[in-house]
């Protein structure tokens, strides 16, 4: 009997020792084959959205305006608890192993998975853990932009805002040629994670509000009884520089299929 209690007790050891190694900032883990790679965010506090007053944009040589647009304020203090994001956006591959079609156009295996719906996303995170028992989810739009930011607070989350930055870490206007392109090829952002700007559109959980008044600031998802419209987050290979700000965001009808939105899961954490 002790040696039975005393092997329960050094497996509940094990398994608990792999769940905190597990909640390293930074770890990057796989729950199973047909799961995407995830990586764990430290907990911490940010400005969610842009500043009360205009921020002159760098690119101002090519667009003299002021930048920062009324959805995008006020800006709230926003503590996010450490949890996990993918590393990539979801692929037309991941979406087929679990869905058993493609809808992404144009077709390819690497390339993320396109005209899905928030809705249809839904419908993949439930499959997905029915198929893994693990608990999958859409970010929030806070731990979004907290896990772009990646402890940045200018207006884009790149230490300079040289044309070359841009091009070394996102698909956009200048240098996508109007095309889009596999996941993983731009350099990752200080938290390690690929192609949040640039590329396709992301759908997070939260339903479109005129502005922030009133969002959650625990890192929760705001959302609301028929609710329509849902958030849209990043940019896509056809943006600007400057919609491809920290604080930007759009929004879709929930049940649009978007030719140039696709998304990233997020998780929970132990």
């Amino acid at each position: 009997m002790y040696k039975y209690c005393l092997g329960i007790f050094l497996t509940w050891l094990f398994l608990m020792h792999l769940s905190l190694a597990q909640t390293k900032p930074g770890e990057v883990f796989k729950d199973c084959d047909d799961c995407p790679e995830m990586v764990v965010i430290p907990s911490g506090s940010f400005l969610f959205g842009s500043p009360p007053e205009p921020e002159q944009d760098p690119f101002s040589n090519k667009r003299v305006e002021s930048i920062g647009e009324d959805n995008e304020r006020p800006q709230i203090l926003v503590n996010i608890k450490s949890f996990a994001i993918g590393k990539f956006e979801i692929t037309q591959e991941q979406w087929y192993s679990v869905m058993g079609f493609n809808p992404g156009l144009p077709k390819g295996r690497t390339l993320p998975v396109t005209n899905v719906s928030w809705d249809a996303v839904q419908l993949f995170i439930q499959k997905l853990n029915q198929k893994t028992g693990k608990k999958y989810r859409l970010p929030s739009e806070t731990e979004w932009e907290y896990s772009l930011r990646a402890g940045t607070t200018s207006i884009y989350p790149f230490k300079d805002t040289l044309t070359k930055t841009f091009i070394d870490n996102a698909w956009f206007r200048y240098n996508s040629r109007a095309l889009l392109y596999p996941v993983g090829l731009k350099k990752p952002n200080q938290f390690g994670l690929h192609d949040m700007l640039g590329n396709v559109w992301e759908w997070v959980q939260d339903c479109a509000y005129k502005n922030h008044e009133g969002a959650p600031t625990d890192g929760s998802s705001r959302d609301a009884k028929n609710c329509k419209n849902r958030i849209l987050r990043g940019g896509f290979y056809n943006s600007y520089p400057w919609d491809l700000r920290s604080a930007k965001n759009d929004f879709d009808l929930q049940s649009s299929g978007h030719s140039v939105a696709g998304f990233r899961l997020a998780k929970d954490l132990p």
